[in-house]
């Protein structure tokens, strides 16, 4: 399938449009921002590819923040198949997810399908900037999918913070933050109580895989810019986090597109971590 190789990870806009109206395409608008957890369903009843069902990133995405966990658990495998089902879902869907440009939001979804062993899912390169700058047809009509049968699955690839603790003290990992260079470096937190990093951890930020309109960088420049981390990691699996376990799957979907597999997602990534005050923090740089 398309979507079983790396460069088929992402989709352009217009190959898109040529796409919709197939019965295996399932469009899957992802819109979200943190600030105002309504705005994207309210971008989507206005506005949206045709057919898309939209994913509410803090319902459908996520589970309900618990005692101990990050801001954005991953659900059930229970709880996402319920999700699939309401979509439309089967094994051979072809899924399309985009949001507003960079992908930093239609990655989690892409992530989480993979996890689950859905190979045929592409991020829309560009997010729904790029469908309106190629002229892509806007709709306003709410889908109605037919509800099908979807089994849960287990997801793989996946560590949680006693894990990662373990790990990281054997040295069986590389740890990589998504966030901002700031935020890493504890200087500008505005999210999450605690500011800093986890000790050992490298500073990727994962606008660095897009450049300034949006797309996604090409393969081999993605390849450049990962390269060091890929070196570093000296065969251990790289092990992505965030503040919450989202946009570290832009730097896993980064990965995968410079080719590199062996990975894993620290789904609660520093909002768990944070959750327990034995856990050691670090501030500054690289550490």
């Amino acid at each position: 399938m398309e979507g079983d190789s790396p460069a088929g990870a992402l989709l352009p806009a217009d190959a898109l449009r040529g796409l919709l109206g197939r019965p295996e395409v399932l469009v899957v608008d992802c819109r979200f921002e943190l600030t105002r957890p309504a705005w994207g369903r309210e971008a989507h009843a206005a506005g949206h590819v045709p057919g898309a069902v939209f994913a509410a990133m803090e319902h459908d995405l996520a589970a309900p923040r618990g005692p101990g966990t990050g801001r954005h658990p991953l659900p059930s495998p229970g709880d996402f198949a319920r999700v699939l089902s309401g979509w439309g879902f089967t094994d051979g869907s072809h899924v399309v997810a985009y949001d507003q440009g960079n992908g930093a939001w239609a990655a989690r979804l892409w992530w989480m399908l993979r996890s689950r062993g859905h190979r045929h899912v592409q991020v829309l390169d560009g997010g729904w900037a790029a469908w309106l700058a190629a002229g892509g047809a806007v709709s306003s009509e709410a889908p109605s999918p037919v509800p099908t049968p979807v089994q849960p699955r287990p997801w793989t690839g996946v560590m949680d913070s006693s894990e990662v603790e373990a790990a990281l003290a054997r040295g069986d990992i590389l740890l990589v933050d998504a966030r901002g260079a700031d935020r890493f470096a504890g200087r500008n937190e505005t999210i999450d109580p605690v500011a800093g990093h986890v000790p050992g951890a490298v500073s990727m930020p994962f606008a660095g895989n897009v450049g300034a309109d949006q797309h996604w960088l090409s393969a081999d420049a993605l390849r450049a810019r990962w390269q060091p981390v890929i070196e570093a990691a000296a065969g251990r699996p790289v092990v992505a986090m965030c503040g919450s376990g989202i946009t570290a799957c832009h730097n896993l979907l980064a990965l995968e597109l410079a080719g590199h597999r062996d990975t894993r997602l620290y789904a609660g990534s520093w909002s768990e971590w944070i959750t327990d005050p034995a856990r050691p923090i670090a501030t500054g740089g690289q550490a």
